[in-house]
């Protein structure tokens, strides 16, 4: 494929681009990798946003917790009690996240095991 004069001034001018950001690149990644920084300086930054804990008191107190477990065996309270197989509620309402096209597929479903006729669906009579 020919080398056209476009693509030739966009590379010339890629390249220019690149020498006049290469500083600002060079001290970005010397920022980022922190080799300007020395250990010190980083663990005082570091404590200045977080709380720095040694891994002992972590440790006991871990071994702590785990000793004497506190755990309430209780179930969530729920504000409707619902059908497991048929996901209706109390009030025979389907939860929110089911979609019109879902429970009316339930629905079949539940009428067609109990024996009544599914309502017609409406349409264009001819």
């Amino acid at each position: 494929m020919a080398k056209s004069l476009r693509s030739k001034w966009k590379r010339k001018m890629r390249a220019e681009k690149r020498k006049k950001n290469a500083p600002k690149e060079l001290v970005r990644l010397q920022k980022a990798l922190s080799l300007d920084q020395k250990p010190d300086d980083i663990m005082a930054d570091i404590q200045e946003i977080a709380i720095v804990v040694s891994a002992d008191k972590i440790k006991k107190q871990t071994d702590t917790e785990m000793e004497e477990p506190e755990r309430d065996d209780e179930k969530m309270d729920l504000d409707s009690k619902r059908n497991k197989k048929s996901l209706l509620n109390e009030h025979g309402q389907y939860p929110a996240w089911m979609s019109q096209r879902q429970a009316k597929k339930v629905k079949a479903k539940r009428l067609a095991k109990k024996g009544g006729k599914p309502k017609k669906k409406k349409g264009i009579a001819w």
